[in-house]
């Protein structure tokens, strides 16, 4: 792919950098991503992923605004509230990126569509608010071999992972083999609270993760999660081993 002049400019940041350059970029602008969730997280993945000309992305979220999601999720006004987000979310980036094809899909996410939604993508991301569509998503990306960047948030801290068990990586169920017990770290944000900028970081970080998985530029899908305290403002690295018990992802899975 050769980039015309207007791209050339708009990219020209990026494409400054060795380790982008003009492959990347046509890379970038070849890729097909799905991003699943268009609230406190998939806001900064969808705008950064635009902006950086991610050339299609589909977006899977059947909610509306509500005026409580302003507080962090920063791709709406106060005059979309009521407004179906995958729609509205479509438009702010398309304005925001004409390169960008955006197939906005206001579903949720079912263990009957899920498969639909991941087949043909070259990378998925996790950017929703419940366990049970993380792992429809997880185990439908193991089983198209499809890398999923998992990102999640609580009050001050955050976790983001790369899950890509085609490549010798882990998967959700190794991190989480089950969802956990209610109470136990799986309350929703209107009940335990979240701070608005830290769903901008850990957004931010799914985004520059999927990019560099896109680039071929990290180890990530090894096997790594990246643990973010806001509060206390530290970030740590954590190594995250495959489980050979997995049922998705380990020596022996459990056949669907």
């Amino acid at each position: 792919m050769t980039l015309s002049s207007e791209q050339n400019v708009r990219y020209a940041r990026q494409v400054l950098l060795p380790e982008v350059g003009g492959a990347g970029q046509a890379r970038l602008l070849a890729a097909k991503v799905l991003v699943v969730g268009a609230g406190g997280l998939g806001s900064p993945v969808l705008l950064y992923l635009a902006a950086a000309g991610v050339g299609n992305l589909a977006i899977a979220d059947d909610d509306a605004v509500a005026l409580s999601n302003l507080q962090r999720q920063v791709l709406y006004g106060t005059a979309d509230v009521g407004r179906g987000k995958a729609e509205r979310a479509g438009e702010r980036l398309s304005a925001l990126n004409p390169d960008v094809k955006i197939d906005a899909q206001p579903v949720r996410v079912t263990a009957e569509n899920v498969s639909g939604l991941v087949a043909g993508r070259d990378l998925v991301v996790d950017c929703c608010d419940n366990f049970g569509s993380r792992f429809l998503i997880n185990d439908a990306c193991a089983a198209a071999g499809v890398p999923l960047v998992f990102g999640a948030v609580q009050g001050f801290s955050g976790q983001v992972a790369v899950f890509d068990p085609a490549r010798g990586g882990p998967c959700l169920r190794c991190f989480n083999p089950a969802p956990p017990p209610r109470g136990a770290g799986s309350r929703a944000c209107e009940e335990t609270g979240i701070l608005g900028a830290v769903a901008g970081m850990v957004g931010a970080a799914q985004a520059l993760a999927a990019i560099k998985a896109i680039l071929g530029l990290s180890d990530d899908r090894q096997g790594y999660v990246q643990v973010f305290d806001g509060l206390a403002g530290t970030c740590r690295r954590v190594r995250l081993p495959r489980d050979p018990v997995c049922p998705i992802c380990g020596n022996a899975p459990a056949t669907k």
